[in-house]
């Protein structure tokens, strides 16, 4: 006996649900990059660490100046974000350490100082960026990605959607001679819809990822990014940002 197999959504509308993404040394398929990440602040240390592995980083964290160098040299990490101030050894002798060990490693200074004098200090301890606290996550996320890019060192691959290709690092979508720059909100919403293809992303865990919570204010933003989004993903007319009711969006072709 014939049994018919129920239609997604998409598959109902006529779309097809494969090989829409495909990635190219994608930081998903391969090895995650190792983050060595020193801060004493265990509130502040737990969003952060939070949000690098959301991203898609192992992240090696330590409150202890004094065992940083042992994990730098256990876990080998890709980057380092080092806090100034912490028991045991300051940020600023950790950076000269490990700048010892590996001259090219991208190293990241966190600190409350202000002063201009604080900030060379940094950087002739080895660091090559330096961000002051309060910061924002996006912020340090922006500038983890820059580093990234900029070294060389484990740049997450270009990834395909349809015709056009999108790198996460450097927030570009590219299609033949054209190419769009993305927002950081722009680039992570993107990266999200392309994690699970064949599948939908649903609406509330991106609030929660990106916005934080899902308050009608952050629906209205959201609104505003997938709107967004889908201009610029019709540089490729086979490809489509659609909303499944009730559900969430998925990218399909036609």
């Amino acid at each position: 006996m014939k049994t018919n197999t129920p239609l997604s959504p998409a598959s109902r509308n006529g779309t097809h649900l494969t090989g829409i993404v495909s990635t190219m040394n994608s930081r998903s398929s391969s090895k995650k990059m190792k983050v060595l990440y020193v801060e004493d602040e265990e509130v502040l240390a737990s969003l952060v660490k939070d949000h690098l592995e959301r991203n898609g980083f192992e992240v090696c964290w330590t409150p202890n100046g004094s065992e940083a160098e042992m994990l730098f040299q256990q876990k080998k990490p890709d980057l380092c974000i080092l806090d100034i101030m912490l028991p045991g050894k300051s940020g600023y002798e950790i950076g000269k350490e490990i700048r010892k060990a590996d001259n090219a490693i991208p190293i990241i200074f966190l600190t409350a100082r202000s002063e201009s004098k604080d900030v060379v200090e940094g950087f002739k301890s080895g660091g090559n960026d330096y961000l002051k606290k309060p910061f924002s996550l996006e912020e340090l996320m922006a500038r983890v990605n820059n580093l990234f890019a900029m070294s060389g060192r484990g740049t997450p691959g270009h990834h395909r959607i349809g015709s056009m290709s999108f790198d996460p690092v450097r927030m570009i979508i590219q299609h033949e001679d054209q190419s769009v720059s993305l927002s950081h909100r722009e680039n992570e919403l993107l990266k999200m819809l392309i994690s699970t293809p064949g599948k939908p992303v649903e609406r509330k865990q991106i609030l929660i990822d990106l916005w934080g919570d899902d308050h009608f204010f952050n629906s209205r933003n959201l609104d505003v990014y997938i709107t967004r989004l889908r201009k610029y993903l019709k540089m490729d007319p086979e490809v489509q940002l659609i909303t499944l009711k009730g559900v969430g969006y998925q990218l399909v072709t036609s």
